[in-house]
């Protein structure tokens, strides 16, 4: 498996900004999570996309289908779905039409030279067991709740916890800041602009992915554009 792999499911948590949420004055932050995955198996729709970072572009095609988002990449062709369980979710590559899982050992891995990891794609702080919503805050002019999530003892990521802006209106994950094991910004993700899908959709348009480590690429953000589909 090489470093091509990677690409972007994080990018199916953004790619689709317009889910219900019922506003509650107490909401519990496990149902809050559940709503976001539950929307993105409902989807049927491809997108065009790239993941840019400085003059590289990185494009790749966005399949929802069911439960399973599949990340189709060219030069050199290669095929990445996650399948989102009800508890659950597994991160596969497809190889001589044979669904493998990746590993977690992989999870770290960057994609390419880009800021997006393995464990960003498969999305499973989704499921992660500790889940609190830490107070309220507004994205792009919609007002949020920020939830944070904890993988718990036993939890095979590279992070110890992310924070997730999640909107009260539509239910989309707006932002995200992941934090390394000494608590120390990992990684964050903002979504920059989104367009109209039309009966009140809205699909990510452009986001930043920004990493906070010790290699000199880390200061030059990757940008994930997507397109708006023909139909």
């Amino acid at each position: 498996m090489g470093m091509n792999s990677h690409t972007a499911n994080l990018l199916a948590a953004f790619a689709l900004l317009a889910w219900p949420l019922r506003a509650q004055d107490a909401p519990d932050a496990h149902a809050i999570l559940k709503t976001v995955r539950i929307a993105q198996a409902a989807q049927n729709r491809m997108f065009n996309g790239a993941i840019r970072k400085g003059g590289k572009s990185l494009p790749f095609h966005l399949v929802y289908a069911g439960n399973t988002m599949r990340y189709e990449f060219s030069d050199p062709p290669q095929v990445l779905q996650v399948r989102l369980g009800d508890k659950d979710v597994r991160l596969e590559e497809i190889i001589d039409g044979k669904a493998e899982k990746v590993s977690p050992r992989h999870f770290a891995e960057r994609v390419r030279d880009t800021d997006i990891s393995y464990e960003d794609l498969s999305l499973c702080f989704l499921y992660w067991p500790v889940a609190t919503v830490q107070g309220e805050d507004s994205e792009l002019l919609q007002k949020c709740w920020i939830v944070r999530v904890e993988p718990g003892p036993k939890g095979d990521t590279q992070y110890s916890k992310v924070d997730l802006w999640i909107s009260k209106k539509g239910g989309a994950l707006m932002r995200a800041e992941a934090y390394d094991a000494a608590a120390k910004i990992s990684r964050k993700f903002k979504v920059i602009s989104g367009q109209p899908m039309g009966e009140g959709l809205w699909t990510l348009k452009e986001m930043r992915i920004e990493s906070f480590g010790g290699h000199p690429q880390d200061h030059t953000p990757t940008y994930l554009d997507i397109e708006k589909p023909d139909n």
